[in-house]
């Protein structure tokens, strides 16, 4: 039998048909609300007659219907792009494999033909006759290949084009260079593309295949503007345009390259670039130098750059079957090596850091642009992702240019004040002055009349550099002066540098303002406001103190990339355009260590380096993880200042002085994260357990035994011995411990832990409990602690948490234990969350 409440059930399961004015409605009504209440349901029947006859449990079923085929379709639209770029990278894998299998077939052939040689040699010389001998061996010498003198008419410059687009595209889909696949880049539909490597060829190569959503015509004008995407290029002046076949062009290129350090001196190119277009429709860029070899026309010399050889090299654009561009980029390059010391030869021997410098940077500017014309994001303080790219261009760019002091931008060398470990430089040409000057939005002007640039090399050995840049840029205070903050954040404000450096002082601490997330995952693009200054301060500098601050830590595997902590003082109210003096560190890992005197040097290298030191490979016996044991780093720092130009001595005082503090700094936060192994991604599996560690964890699952009657550690022996402190490290969720006081702070935290809060041990103790929570799990917290003190445990309902720099945590839920020590007494708090992710 049948109730009359299941008969209107199955009325209310039954198919409606509605009406293209009730689908309208309906429609209407979901773009606003995809997910309406039984209320907003009950008064959409009100509001419009044409769903008076629909049940509203009907209009229930209709808006769940709806939810479902718009959720379909978005995953349908992801698999159909995830299937076109898998059947493009698949292509893409296809050629590749068919130019090795060629490659291997001219090195079975070349084998052979050498084999051969190598016989008939062998027969030669048994022949006693001074004819035969002779003969045979006018037969095997080849003559070397004589350039052709040619002019630099069209007809010239043509041949060349043409010798250099045949040279190219031998390298870059077929076998002219060996190419090995780049350590820790594995192609797959996630990753930049295909990144390569020269193996035993002349300078130093990379190649990159990738996929871009982009026509490529615009790809090529995006690539061929190079200022655009590479922010070591300090300039590139098109010298001469001129017209070829097949629609393309020969232009005559001058390109200037900074240094990356100031142990080196900037690099420059004297180009021919052609364009065209090839018979199945891809679009070709190849560049070559132009010199006396080549028997074009050559560019004289310029002081202080040293001149660079670019072998043939470009960008092959292709149109892909499911929309945008295949792209083939080639860097071949002779950066002429013997002109720096030995110590950083190896940044100019690496096909690693040519590939991520130039290679691998074109493509993720390639796909940001192509990311930002399909999405319309808004990120922090309402700025568009090109505008903060072009922020964080303009203070790497600023940093390089500080870096180089080079005399064309109107810098100067102040002479040294006898011990050359810090450099001087000042610049007061008036292009540089009227970009600082400025008005900020208090009316008053800027009265500095000159830039002031203090910079230094260091070596740095057995250290990560992602994990020493990110502990100093989490914790400032260790290394940065309060006193000379101010004055650096503050020089350029009015009446300021009348301000007696003694009266400075209170700006502790430090508040990030996130500004943005770049789209590489450690990157990070900041504002950085100073801690409050006194009543006095405050009312003479009209506002508080800001740094703009760009953070690149790239991953410790990682070959060839250098991690980045740069920064500028900017006015409260900035805007894009708004003047910069970028500051920082930069620090680049060399492949090939040089043995120096002290295990931690740190001292300049300027002075030093030009004598050579014998070469010998660290073993990393003492001090250092695993992973950067025996490894070595150079670090380059550069500090900007403005300054009226009457207080050059003091201002150049002051500023040797602070370089020599952050240097003495460096070498206190290098050694500790050196021996103490405090990298985060660097577990206790390679370290000796320490006693308060081993007891603390014993400790810890003694307890959750129990109060849970559960084991924490099923995995290991918890009985205290150094495999129960790795299975706790080693734990899937994060273990964080927090004192007893009125006012919590973390003590202790696993691996995970670490991880989600985004901190290091270092830094763990700056990060309280009330931080952590959002407003609803603070409130979640104030209701079960008490719980925890006289029950001894507590379960947390899942919710979201803040790491240390901002971002948002997710959890399913979060158990938390009072820790007891030996004599059962309360040792501080434990919290596990479970299944947590950034959201």
């Amino acid at each position: 039998m049948v109730t009359a409440k299941e008969a209107a059930a199955m009325d209310a399961s039954k198919y409606v048909r509605y009406t293209p004015e009730q689908v309208e409605a309906l429609e209407r009504l979901y773009y606003e609300c995809p997910k309406p209440s039984s209320l907003r349901r009950q008064q959409l029947v009100r509001d419009c007659p044409v769903l008076a006859n629909v049940d509203p449990k009907q209009i229930k079923v209709w808006f769940q219907n709806r939810r479902c085929r718009e959720k379909q379709r978005k995953e349908s639209s992801r698999l159909q792009a995830l299937n076109r770029k898998l059947t493009a990278m698949n292509k893409l894998l296809m050629e590749e494999n068919d130019r090795l299998q060629k490659q291997v077939s001219q090195l079975v052939y070349e084998n052979g033909y050498y084999r051969q040689q190598t016989q008939s040699a062998g027969l030669a010389t048994t022949d006693t006759s001074c004819e035969s001998v002779v003969t045979s061996g006018q037969q095997n010498v080849a003559a070397p290949p004589q350039a052709q003198p040619r002019d630099a008419s069209l007809a010239g410059l043509l041949s060349i084009a043409e010798e250099t687009l045949t040279e190219f595209l031998s390298k870059a889909t077929g076998t002219a260079v060996e190419w090995v696949q780049m350590p820790g880049m594995k192609p797959g539909p996630d990753s930049i593309g295909i990144i390569a490597i020269s193996h035993g060829c002349a300078g130093v190569a990379a190649r990159a295949c990738g996929l871009v959503g982009m026509e490529p015509a615009k790809v090529a004008e995006i690539l061929k503007d190079r200022p655009l995407w590479l922010c070591d290029c300090r300039s590139m002046e098109v010298v001469n345009l001129l017209p070829a076949g097949n629609n393309g062009t020969i232009e005559l290129l001058y390109l200037q390259l900074y240094a990356p350090t100031t142990l080196a001196p900037a690099r420059d190119f004297w180009l021919l670039r052609y364009t065209s277009i090839l018979d199945d429709g891809s679009l070709v860029v190849c560049e070559r130098s132009l010199s006396s070899k080549q028997g074009g026309p050559s560019m004289p010399l310029v002081q202080p750059f040293i001149r660079g050889e670019m072998l043939p090299s470009g960008f092959l654009i292709r149109p892909s079957d499911g929309g945008g561009s295949v792209i083939h980029i080639v860097d071949h390059m002779d950066l002429e090596p013997w002109s720096v010391p030995e110590v950083v030869r190896p940044l100019y021997q690496s096909s690693a850091i040519v590939a991520q410098k130039m290679s691998m940077a074109a493509l993720r500017y390639l796909r940001h642009v192509a990311h930002e014309d399909t999405h319309s994001v808004i990120t922090g303080w309402g700025r568009q992702p090109a505008a903060l790219r072009a922020l964080s261009q303009k203070l790497t760019r600023g940093f390089n240019e500080a870096l180089n002091g080079l005399a064309d931008d109107g810098w100067s060398v102040v002479e040294s004040d006898g011990v050359d470990d810090v450099c001087i430089s000042v610049n007061s040409s008036p292009s540089k002055v009227i970009n600082c000057n400025a008005t900020f939005n208090n009316g008053l002007p800027i009265v500095s009349s000159s830039v002031l640039c203090a910079k230094a090399s260091m070596l740095l050995q057995d250290v990560s550099p992602p994990s020493l840049l990110r502990f100093m840029r989490e914790q400032r205070s260790q290394w940065a002066d309060s006193n000379l903050d101010a004055f650096f954040a503050s020089a350029m404000k009015p009446n300021f540098c009348n301000l007696p450096m003694s009266r400075l002082g209170g700006f502790s601490g430090q508040v990030i303002l996130p500004l943005a997330h770049t789209f590489d995952p450690e990157e990070f693009l900041e504002v950085i406001k100073l801690g409050n200054a006194s009543n006095y301060q405050d009312a003479l500098m009209h506002r508080d103190l800001f740094l703009l601050q760009m953070y690149n830590g790239v991953d410790e595997n990682t070959l060839g990339a250098c991690s980045e902590l740069i920064f500028a003082p900017i006015d409260a109210s900035f805007s894009d355009d708004s003047p910069l003096l970028p500051s920082g560190f930069r620090i680049i890992p060399v492949d090939s260590p040089i043995d120096t005197s002290s295990p931690n040097c740190t001292l300049d290298l300027a002075s030093t380096l030009e004598v050579g030191t014998p070469r010998s490979r660290i073993t990393g016996g003492g001090s250092g993880s695993a992973a950067c044991a025996g490894s070595k780093a150079v670090m380059t720092i550069a500090f900007q200042f403005a300054f009226e130009s009457h207080l050059q001595d003091s201002v150049t005082t002051m500023a040797r002085q602070y370089m020599r503090s952050i240097i003495s700094s460096v070498q206190r936060i290098a050694l500790a994260l050196s021996s103490l192994r405090l990298v985060p991604h660097v577990g206790i599996d390679h370290t000796p357990a320490s006693p308060e560690a081993t007891t603390l964890s014993r400790w810890i699952c003694q307890s959750y035994r129990f109060h849970f009657g559960a084991e924490l550690i099923k995995s290991a022996d918890a009985s205290g011995c150094e495999p129960g402190l790795k299975a706790l490290w080693r734990h899937a969720s994060a273990i964080l411990c927090c004192s007893l006081k009125a006012m919590p702070v973390f003590t202790f935290a696993n691996q995970s832990g670490l991880d989600m809060l985004e901190t290091t041990l270092v830094a763990l103790q700056d990060v309280t409990l009330e931080k952590v929570f959002d407003g609803q799990g603070r409130t979640n917290l104030c209701t079960e602690l008490p719980g925890v003190m006289e029950q001894g445990l507590a379960c947390v309902q899942g919710g979201l948490c803040v790491s240390s720099l901002g971002r948002p945590v997710s959890y399913e839920k979060a158990l938390a234990w009072k820790v007891l020590n030996d004599d059962s007494s309360a040792h501080c708090i434990c919290f596990m969350f479970v299944n947590w992710s950034f959201v």
